[in-house]
């Protein structure tokens, strides 16, 4: 019996995969399920297992009735920068689709978080987060709405809207931000063109001003399997 054959099913598919994937490029396709499950001398349900594991890491994608290899994640670096900064330092092209842009009165936590009245009109933007074209992301906005009603005149929700406050010569000087993890709603995931049992990456972000006064609250849903976060720390 060979070392290989010995190896447990699972690990033994997942060594295979592996080294197909070394071999191959983008856009290129893997073999069939059941090409792999002679190769591996596993069962189909085996194969399908590893294949499933390797979409939620990113490293494959369906296409048509096949699979075929995927581009890397797309590393996000957390700043207070744009998500727009983001993508195009790691060579992607940013885009974002409007869902809705609407007026809503403030409950009691979002009259908190941006320091208005409870039922004062906050300004809800809505978005899909591209990278070059493929749906990765959806965020949510909110500002007070009397500070920011001139983005209704001026701004093309299809640009960066960090970059369109800052021109009209607000300051983010601090934000705090949580991280978690989430599966995505029925909604959310037609939004994003994937299954509703894709792991999620939920962002929480409230920016600040030089002022100390609250600038937005933002709700980022990305997927987990075409994003990841990364942070510089340091010891002060």
């Amino acid at each position: 019996m060979s070392e290989f054959s010995r190896m447990p099913k699972s690990y033994r598919v997942r060594t295979e995969l592996e080294s197909l994937l070394a071999e191959l490029h983008e856009g290129d396709q893997l073999p069939s399920e059941r090409d792999l499950a002679v190769r591996c001398g596993v069962a189909r349900e085996t194969v399908r297992q590893a294949l499933r594991e390797l979409l939620v890491e990113g490293r494959i994608r369906r296409k048509g009735r096949g699979t075929v290899v995927s581009r890397p994640k797309m590393v996000q670096p957390l700043s207070l920068r744009s998500y727009t900064e983001g993508a195009l330092r790691f060579g992607r092209t940013p885009g974002r689709l409007l869902v809705s842009w609407t007026d809503i009165p403030a409950d009691a936590d979002l009259a908190h978080d941006l320091a208005v009245a409870p039922g004062d009109l906050v300004m809800h933007l809505e978005r899909v987060l591209l990278a070059d074209g493929e749906r990765i992301g959806l965020e949510s906005t909110w500002m007070p709405l009397p500070r920011f009603a001139f983005l209704r005149d001026t701004y093309d929700p299809s640009t960066s809207l960090y970059t369109a406050t800052r021109a009209s010569g607000v300051v983010y000087v601090s934000a705090t931000e949580r991280i978690e993890t989430m599966l995505a709603s029925p909604r959310e995931a037609a939004l994003l063109e994937c299954t509703t049992a894709l792991p999620m990456l939920l962002l929480h972000r409230r920016s600040i001003d030089a002022e100390g006064i609250p600038i937005e609250r933002v709700r980022s849903l990305y997927r987990g399997d075409r994003i990841a976060f990364q942070a510089t720390l340091r010891d002060y």
